[in-house]
């Protein structure tokens, strides 16, 4: 039942304030037991809900991942070990989802609605799967999408041999390790959005990705926005947010 009708069978006396506050809830959020989704979450945020399954069951995620479909014909699932994807795919691939397997990605996307294109970039072939992991979040809006790997800053001439495409795009993800310079670069080349993700890739003094993140917080590339560690779905989301109303 849409919120339109609600309202017409409040008016109309059809349902009291007590059923219609009951039925309104039921087009919020749906109470599968263990989850519980949110509904509006694509009227609000511009996807609907996707599901993280670090920590969750393959039952749990299966309930989550099955009720989104049914409704928006569209998935998203980040963080999802070969263990539990093998078992969530025997249930899923019939419904034409794919496994990622080094992204830990299980997906069924919309098809590409929008021209604005965002350029995922990552500094190294290590640093891919947070790339692809972005890249998938972005295609869940609908955006076009075009990725460019290993063009780090130790050949800086990689970069510069794709001056076209970086001067073309309508946002940028840059995905880094080590010490997370290459956004930094990028930040200064071009006036569009520049989103940064730390890789938790390098040698100790890395810190699993804390360096990285550091060097990016401290660019001197102005306005650059900076994600969590290996956090390429938080990169992704922020620029379906920052294209989804242009």
């Amino acid at each position: 039942m849409d919120i339109d009708k609600l309202i017409v069978d409040l008016k109309t006396g059809k349902l009291s304030d007590k059923d219609f506050k009951s039925e309104l809830l039921k087009t919020q959020v749906q109470d599968l037991g263990d989850v519980v989704l949110d509904l509006q979450r694509e009227a609000r945020c511009g996807i609907p809900e996707v599901v993280f399954a670090q920590s969750k069951t393959v039952e749990q995620i299966l309930v989550a991942a099955e009720r989104l479909l049914e409704k928006y014909d569209r998935l998203l699932i980040t963080r999802i070990k070969d263990s539990k994807a093998i078992e969530v795919m025997e249930r899923l691939a019939e419904k034409g989802c794919t496994y990622e397997k080094d992204a830990e990605v299980i997906y069924k996307l919309p098809p590409v609605k929008s021209e604005k294109t965002v350029l995922i970039l990552t500094a190294g072939t290590s640093d891919i799967a947070v790339g692809r992991e972005a890249e998938l979040t972005c295609r869940m809006f609908g955006l076009t999408t075009r990725m460019k790997v290993d063009v780090g800053v130790a050949g800086l001439h990689r970069l510069l041999g794709i001056s076209e495409e970086l001067l073309a795009a309508d946002c940028i993800i840059v995905c880094a390790g080590m010490e997370g310079a290459l956004p930094s670069v990028v930040g200064g080349l071009v006036k569009v959005p520049v989103i940064a993700a730390p890789v938790s890739c390098g040698y100790g003094t890395a810190f699993s990705g804390l360096t990285a993140m550091l060097g990016m917080l401290n660019s001197c590339a102005s306005g650059l926005t900076v994600v969590n560690i290996d956090n390429g779905f938080g990169a992704g989301y922020a620029a379906g947010r920052i294209l989804a109303g242009k």
